[in-house]
């Protein structure tokens, strides 16, 4: 059956730029690249509510489309990572991703964590194609670049811990290991594809995503993840790589001039869960005052300084 190569119509036009802008805005303004991908999905799906099949007929990815004939279509294999097929769909794929990927870019920094993104769902949708070489199937969906992200993360963090999303019988969200979410969310993909269930999900892609993510971590990451501790012994995070986690408390002791601030720093210290601990460190960054004139501090990228220039410092 021959199949005709057609020009994305205004409305995916208009979605493609979404897809771009978003992005390069988000990557100008260091925006976090998982927020940044959140907001650009939800918009995408704002367009798809009214354009819904010019949408998904156009920028969905179909196996077919690896045909030396339609290689033109391949764009599709970035744009069908933006789409989704109904409310639930991107509902779930957002909530697993926003709180899996902050805690991992916060980890890697956004130019690892974006090209782990996209080559990760590109081999997720190759996979799936791989098995259904002429399929017309239009697929669509983050979820394996989610599940890139997820087996990357498993791979270099292992025992950072995370609030997420985990399928026991039911999903309920729960704090839990990395690794241990890796081995569950595996476990139930692997089950699925050998009892060849049919539920429209692309499981293999979830598969090839899950596997490439941890392929390109070992290429572009490393594995890491050794404990470090404080002086009192505590253990307050893990050994970072490139966007270093690794607070030099030091600095930050030094403004803890209340019982109230202390206690706060002492939580900061404490906490391995990494989202919990930059609420409790935004907070306190939030209180603190100059040393010299009490003024309030501003702080940015791991800077903290006096408006009046009486202080200034990193951590």
């Amino acid at each position: 059956m021959a199949i005709t190569i057609l020009e994305p119509n205004i409305v995916s036009l208009i979605a493609i730029a979404i897809m771009i802008v978003t992005l390069v805005v988000g990557y100008i303004r260091k925006l976090m690249m998982t927020y940044t991908l959140v907001i650009a999905n939800f918009l995408v799906f704002a367009l798809s509510i009214f354009f819904n099949n010019e949408i998904i007929g156009d920028l969905g990815f179909r196996p077919v489309y690896l045909s030396p004939d339609l290689f033109p279509q391949l764009y599709t294999l970035f744009t069908s990572m933006f789409v989704h097929a109904g409310f639930l769909h991107i509902l779930g794929n957002m909530l697993v991703f926003f709180f899996i990927g902050a805690a991992f870019e916060q980890r890697i920094g956004p130019k690892k964590f974006l090209l782990i993104y996209l080559l990760t769902g590109v081999l997720g949708a190759l996979t799936l194609s791989v098995a259904n070489l002429n399929s017309l199937v239009s697929l669509v969906g983050a979820s394996g670049a989610i599940f890139g992200i997820l087996g990357a993360f498993a791979f270099s963090y292992p025992r950072d811990e995370v609030v997420m999303p985990v399928p026991i019988g039911i999903m309920i969200i729960m704090r839990i290991k990395v690794i241990y979410a890796t081995i569950i969310f595996a476990a139930v993909e692997t089950v699925v594809v050998f009892l060849s269930v049919q539920d429209n999900t692309a499981h293999l892609a979830h598969f090839g995503g899950l596997v490439s993510g941890v392929i390109f971590a070992a290429i572009l990451v490393g594995k890491q993840g050794e404990k470090i501790k404080d002086k009192q012994g505590l253990t307050y995070g893990y050994a970072p790589v490139s966007t270093s986690d690794a607070i030099n408390f030091s600095h930050l002791d030094e403004l803890a001039r209340t019982s109230e601030l202390k206690t706060m720093l002492e939580h900061i210290k404490k906490e391995n869960l990494l989202q919990v601990r930059n609420i409790w460190l935004e907070h306190y960054l939030g209180k603190v005052t100059c040393p010299v004139c009490g003024k309030s501090l501003h702080h940015f990228e791991r800077k903290i300084w006096c408006q009046d220039e009486h202080f200034r410092t990193d951590y």
